[in-house]
């Protein structure tokens, strides 16, 4: 059976239990455990829902407790954190290293001794955010413990392997155990409030599915910017770089929710087979439409950072910075450009989606100064959420030499528009999927494996060509020659 055959009435029993692998890890306290404490102050998980850490630190419930009260205090708004002791009696640990055989059995007595009895019993969700390398061990240690039966769905932390090779073999060993309904591959910006509302933009409103094509949209452009550095990522950022970071995973989930088709319902199956679609559509990439770089020191808000080199302590040719034009060769989009740039170190931290339109075919206007700009539609993902429609309009008054334009904003600022909602973490939206188990949200092995091949081929014409990261400093928006990527096609970076 294919994946994009999979029924999504397979998946529909509720968790009472959820096991959290990594449980005292940066993740868990950042995200994890403050997004379930909001979850639960909304009243929004089950009410039986009991929640079991995991990880190789040595300490007992009481101990869990505590430590996921700090993370409480230091992360979360005491406005969402409800009753802290009610969300708090949910929580218990169990200390597993989960390299060896040895205390999976331990584990599973743990997690069979919480929640409901046995014959009313919901289903066991394992969030698994490890190292990759431990993936496979973990997995037979839960299949040995009886931890994988009908009733049990697993979501996978990224990444998700390096390359397609060791992707295919992480998803093989979680195959072993788990069929692809039950496995749920988180891809956190899916989780965030205005990458869904991309999908309400285009297809609850008739206005945009008409012109959502290369008769009327000229280029897109997708930027991901960070003003951070490694960040105590040295070892795993180094072996990764921007490609394999932010590229393969987030900005090409972005372009698919952008390029796709409509899909049939607001389901798992339909909406990531429109998705797989556009991955397996991206045209091959020639080194000469691709440029990479490396931060050197420089400032960022005014404040001196050092370069990559300083920071990882010796040289490298990992890049930090990748700029990106692409195809999605289909009927839709055929001849428009996708232009993708995303690095560290930058002037601003931002995630956008630029849409510009073509210009009208004749203008009637001939007044002086008269810059007739094309239509554009700005997606701001982060840090605010907004939707700006960018219009041409008549400035006001009297002129002698006709009619005068200026462009216009017409701005949707959504924490404004939905003031009485509450600002949620992305993490919030997929837990809740997984513990309801819909999959919608969640990243397919199909999708996963398309895009690894497309940046593995990206790579391989780096490596041909002879690719090294070109320098840029500190609080720039890269090296130049990202500039030349996109101008000599006649246009510019949003910015």
């Amino acid at each position: 059976m294919s994946d994009a055959s999979i029924s999504d009435d397979a998946n529909t029993f509720a968790a009472d239990r959820l096991l959290l692998f990594g449980a005292t890890g940066d993740l868990a306290r950042r995200k994890l455990i403050p997004s379930l404490c909001a979850l639960d102050a909304d009243g929004l998980l089950p009410e039986k829902l009991a929640i079991i850490g995991t990880a190789r630190s040595e300490m007992d419930d009481a101990q869990f407790r505590q430590m996921a009260r700090e993370a409480l205090e230091k992360h979360l708004p005491a406005r969402r954190r409800g009753s802290m002791a009610q969300f708090l009696n949910r929580l218990s640990y169990q200390p597993l290293d989960a390299s060896t055989a040895e205390g999976f059995d331990q584990l599973a007595e743990k997690v069979g001794a919480e929640g409901a009895a046995d014959g009313d019993r919901g289903g066991l969700a394992i969030f698994l955010s490890t190292a990759p390398s431990l993936f496979g061990p973990t997995i037979e240690g839960l299949r040995q413990a009886g931890l994988t039966g009908d009733k049990v769905r697993m979501c996978l932390e990224k990444p998700l392997g390096s390359d397609l090779a060791s992707s295919r073999e992480i998803n093989d060993a979680v195959a072993r155990a788990f069929p692809e309904d039950r496995i749920f591959r988180i891809d956190h910006y899916l989780g965030k409030e205005t990458v869904q509302n991309l999908l309400a933009l285009r297809f609850a409103n008739i206005l945009f599915e008409p012109i959502w094509n290369s008769n009327v949209i000229e280029h897109v452009q997708v930027t991901v910017a960070e003003t951070v550095g490694l960040e105590g990522r040295v070892s795993f950022y180094d072996d990764a770089g921007a490609l394999r970071d932010m590229v393969q995973n987030h900005m090409l989930q972005l372009l698919a929710l952008v390029a796709m088709e409509p899909p049939t319902s607001f389901d798992a199956t339909a909406v990531r087979d429109e998705k797989v679609k556009v991955l397996r559509a991206l045209r091959p990439v020639a080194a000469n439409e691709t440029v990479t770089g490396q931060y050197r020191a420089g400032a960022i808000s005014g404040e001196a950072v050092p370069g990559y080199d300083q920071e990882l302590g010796e040289a490298s040719d990992t890049e930090t910075f990748a700029a990106i034009k692409a195809h999605v060769d289909n009927w839709r989009w055929k001849g428009v450009p996708f232009y993708l740039r995303t690095g560290k170190r930058l002037p601003e931290r931002v995630t956008e989606i630029y849409v510009q339109f073509r210009c009208v075919p004749h203008s009637i206007f001939e007044a002086p100064g008269n810059g007739l700009q094309p239509n554009s539609l700005l997606i701001e993902i982060q840090p605010e959420e907004n939707v700006t429609l960018s219009l041409m309009a008549k400035v006001p008054g009297l002129d002698q030499e006709g009619v005068r334009l200026r462009e216009v904003p017409l701005e949707i600022a959504l924490p404004d528009a939905f003031a009485e909602s509450e600002r949620r973490i992305a993490y919030e939206r997929l837990l809740l999927d997984l513990i309801k188990g819909d999959q919608t949200l969640f990243v397919r092995r199909d999708e996963v494996e398309a895009q690894w091949q497309w940046i593995d081929a990206i790579r391989a014409a780096w490596v041909a060509d002879g690719v090294t990261p070109r320098t840029y400093t500190a609080g720039s928006w890269g090296p130049s020659a990202a500039i030349g990527l996109i101008e000599r096609d006649g246009v510019s970076w949003h910015e």
